[in-house]
């Protein structure tokens, strides 16, 4: 803990004065632009990742970044995507996985989770992924498998999302882009679903035209 106490008194003592006129104006709301879901791995950091500001994201954490599908039950991450989208009106949502994921090791291998029974139920929303591999990943070797599954999570996910009312009626409006990502930690690339093709490519190669644009005309403020 005296790392992380240390870490708030450096916070209050250097950072929060240079950002003393954003931390004023998220005082009195947030109007972020993308709901983020992630896993609560704590080797990911949205802000560095991302490089943006309190505010930018509304975040959802848990493990194996899972969407369960809509159903008449409540649990914290529907009602979180609910008020995302209709309390904030955020315009994408995205759903990053990421390599050496131990929710997506454990979702291969449930038999060896008893000790951990809510982690191995929870894994269960990730079952159709894992019967993808198994059924079409035969010849690739572990490496390449664990990707597939990792991908394949992703748009499982995806598709999860998409039943949920909220998300149905502001993609229906044409308001709502989701956005698939798997993040690799060993070299810091983020590879981003082309649903055209069903394939994932860099971040930098997906939204080419839309980083050219936004690295020419940054916004202000």
């Amino acid at each position: 803990m005296p790392k992380f106490a240390a870490g708030v008194v450096r916070f209050q003592r250097d950072i929060y004065p240079q950002k003393a006129e954003l931390f004023t104006k998220l005082s009195t709301g947030q109007s972020p632009e993308a709901l983020f879901i992630t896993c609560s791995d704590s080797r990911i950091e949205l802000g560095m990742l991302t490089q943006s500001e309190p505010g930018d994201l509304f975040v959802v954490r848990n493990a194996g970044n899972i969407v369960p599908p809509h159903s008449n039950s409540s649990g914290a991450t529907t009602a979180a995507i609910e008020f995302a989208v209709t309390g904030l009106g955020v315009q994408h949502i995205v759903i990053c996985g990421h390599t050496d994921c131990g929710a997506m090791k454990g979702a291969v291998a449930p038999d060896k989770l008893d000790a951990m029974p809510h982690v191995r139920d929870w894994l269960g929303y990730s079952r159709a992924a894992v019967e993808i591999v198994n059924a079409v990943g035969g010849d690739l070797n572990d490496h390449d498998r664990m990707l597939l599954l990792l991908e394949q999570n992703v748009v499982l996910q995806l598709n999860h999302l998409k039943t949920h009312p909220a998300v149905a009626v502001a993609m229906a409006k044409g308001v709502m882009t989701l956005h698939g990502w798997v993040y690799d930690i060993a070299d810091g690339e983020i590879y981003a679903l082309d649903e055209a093709t069903g394939q994932f490519t860099t971040v930098s190669k997906r939204y080419a035209a839309q980083v050219a644009k936004y690295m020419d005309h940054p916004p202000h403020g």
